[in-house]
């Protein structure tokens, strides 16, 4: 996803003072009316104990530009899902990212559930659990059910959506349906042991929204635990300069997740700041070559830590993500570098070198 850069060192520290320094009347009452049942300390620690080091990727299948593309019934693609997990498997990921989107509920509740439970089947077969999330501020404001767009050349995530995007502020009755969708969905699957988080929104102020995003964001925590599923809930911070949602996020997650795509230094510094909360953490999007956020030097820190790894991308498809952020290639042509993803299409390795060192990493673990 396309971001301000997670977390440089002195923004960093601006976590651990909102978590050290004595809270005010208004944090106070800012979290607790969200919190209805949140996980204490020690059951966070007995769900991590319980599931071990989860390492895999965001995916979608390569056949799907966006979130309703994948989920959509005429473009679902459980052949392809079966064919890119098991590629996954191969290499001993375990855990995969996975967005869902209100509006292919919208059209087909009930299939739309059907499809999900299906994909669960699948990716429980490659041993792999699936953390599913709700909300997303990235990418292309406006969509529609129904056919998808076609890539275009050489874009990063050209097709992919918001949800709900710029509709929130035009439906002032969207945010019902969007309550009705997400207590239908996690009281269908609160108690599935294959689902492993529900992270409910995706980068919150991404696209400029800033602190628009926070009465959302209040409100799926709410509906969150007035249904309280078995699983934790979590919403990862991203960006260093949304004080106010960093802090509501950090309050109110049963589970610490996070983003970062820098280097390893200013990883680590993320890592020493947000691990003295005493939570269990998972890093839900990280490794971008050309930032220097590569599985060579990330993920053996994740695993001296114990943090959760879920990278960026895993079959390089229709979302274009092995073309970087901000420099398309209008041709199409092939990226020098890939930004993302670990292999092509047809299941060989973008980097031999990459995937023998994941084998090893995770052949212990």
């Amino acid at each position: 996803m396309k971001r301000v850069i997670f977390l440089m060192l002195i923004a960093v520290i601006a976590f651990s003072a909102c978590q050290n320094k004595p809270k005010s009347t208004e944090e106070k009452l800012e979290k607790t009316e969200a919190v209805a049942s949140q996980w204490t300390t020690d059951q966070a620690n007995a769900w991590a104990e319980e599931n071990g080091w989860l390492r895999g990727s965001n995916f979608n299948p390569s056949t799907a530009i966006n979130q309703l593309e994948t989920w959509q019934a005429e473009t679902f693609d459980p052949e392809t899902i079966d064919r890119e997990l098991g590629w996954a498997e191969e290499i001993g990921m375990n855990c995969m990212r996975v967005y869902l989107h209100h509006v292919a509920w919208e059209v087909d509740k009930e299939g739309f559930k059907e499809r999900m439970g299906k994909y669960l089947d699948i990716a429980d077969s490659h041993g792999i659990k699936t953390i599913f999330v709700f909300f997303d501020d990235c990418w292309n404001a406006t969509y529609q059910a129904g056919k998808q767009p076609e890539p275009k050349p050489g874009v990063h995530n050209s097709g992919w959506v918001r949800d709900p995007g710029d509709l929130l502020y035009e439906d002032d009755n969207l945010v019902n349906l969007l309550e009705t969708y997400v207590k239908d969905v996690l009281t269908t699957f609160k108690d599935d042991n294959r689902i492993v988080i529900w992270d409910l929104y995706n980068e919150p102020g991404n696209s400029n929204y800033g602190n628009r995003s926070m009465p959302l964001l209040k409100k799926v925590f709410k509906w969150a635990w007035e249904i309280r599923p078995s699983q934790p809930v979590s919403a990862g911070v991203w960006n260093a300069s949304l004080t106010d949602l960093n802090r509501f996020q950090l309050a109110n997650s049963d589970i610490i997740t996070y983003h970062n795509y820098e280097g390893p230094e200013q990883h680590q510094a993320a890592i020493d700041t947000l691990k003295t909360r005493g939570l269990p953490m998972v890093c839900t999007e990280y490794m971008a070559r050309r930032n220097n956020s590569l599985f060579t030097n990330i993920m053996p820190i994740l695993v001296k830590e114990n943090i959760g790894a879920i990278n960026w991308g895993l079959v390089a498809g229709k979302s274009n993500t092995k073309y970087a952020w901000d420099e398309p290639i209008p041709d199409g042509s092939e990226p020098p570098l890939w930004f993302h993803e670990i292999f092509h299409p047809d299941g060989t390795p973008y980097s031999q070198e990459e995937v023998d060192l994941i084998k090893k990493l995770t052949s212990g673990n």
